[in-house]
């Protein structure tokens, strides 16, 4: 919205919702699949789906998605990035309370950097998840064999919900060895006091987002957005949540606490 008032756009929101998804309409034409074949999903997303999703990406989902709203089988579609190196891996399945940290530790398992995440709940309690994944030694892998590894594998991991494996251990880079980051966890209330916003700021390392995970598992708090942003070794992580626990003003700071440590192992 600030955005468009500082450019001088004068649309409404839903004018502006519009277009963005006739334009998705426009490129799903290229593959055969007809205007209404999208309403069964997007009758189960929300505007903010539409607001943080541009429209290759909501067409990627329509695409893949728009016959198996229900499906009872996870889903794990990869695909080269369109923004340059590595993957975007997109998860359609029903939500698992561990299923941010199941993500995350398949990733790290396979030495991939998660380098941006957009975490979804649809209205019917399915999670809509896009990951970019990439190697952070800059190796040029057989993307078509690793494409194929990461849909059976991820698919299959979810489908028979595995036990967590423990967090990754892995090096610290050279920067953060020498200039540690000092992680910095602060939750606050959303503007509409139904969530609670989670901010984290730490040196980037292997097992980040999976430990992040597990403690939101052990305290058994909902996930519903998170912003991944890493900037080089630093860390900049934004999470939407609730949850019983932090409604309780001790138990929220034991959570801060244990999280805060998790963060230093």
């Amino acid at each position: 919205m600030t955005r468009r008032r500082l450019s001088g756009d004068t649309h409404s929101l839903d004018s502006n919702l519009q277009q963005r998804q006739e334009a998705v309409k426009a490129k799903l034409r290229l593959y055969a699949i007809k205007d209404d074949a999208a309403e069964k999903l997007w009758s189960q997303l929300d505007i903010s789906y539409f607001l943080r999703h541009d429209v290759e990406e909501i067409a990627w989902h329509t695409r893949l998605l728009n016959y198996r709203v229900d499906t009872p089988v996870p889903v794990v579609k990869a695909r080269l990035s369109t923004a340059g190196e590595g993957l975007q891996v997109m998860i359609y399945v029903r939500d698992q309370k561990d299923l941010f940290a199941r993500i995350c530790s398949f990733f790290e398992r396979i030495s991939y950097s998660i380098v941006d995440a957009k975490i979804y709940t649809t209205r019917h309690g399915y999670a809509l998840d896009s990951f970019a994944i990439l190697d952070p030694n800059n190796k040029k892998p057989q993307y078509r064999d690793l494409i194929g590894y990461v849909e059976h594998e991820l698919g299959l991991r979810l489908a028979n919900q595995t036990p967590l494996e423990p967090p990754a251990q892995g090096r610290l880079s050279r920067q953060l060895k020498h200039f540690p980051i000092t992680p910095e966890v602060s939750i606050t209330a959303d503007e509409r006091g139904l969530y609670k916003v989670l901010n984290i700021i730490a040196g980037d390392r292997p097992g980040l987002l999976s430990r992040v995970g597990r403690c939101l598992v052990d305290y058994q708090i909902n996930l519903y957005t998170a912003k991944i942003n890493t900037l080089g070794d630093r860390a900049e992580d934004v999470f939407l949540i609730n949850g019983p626990a932090l409604s309780d003003p001790k138990k929220v700071i034991k959570f801060e606490s244990d999280l805060v440590r998790e963060l230093q192992t």
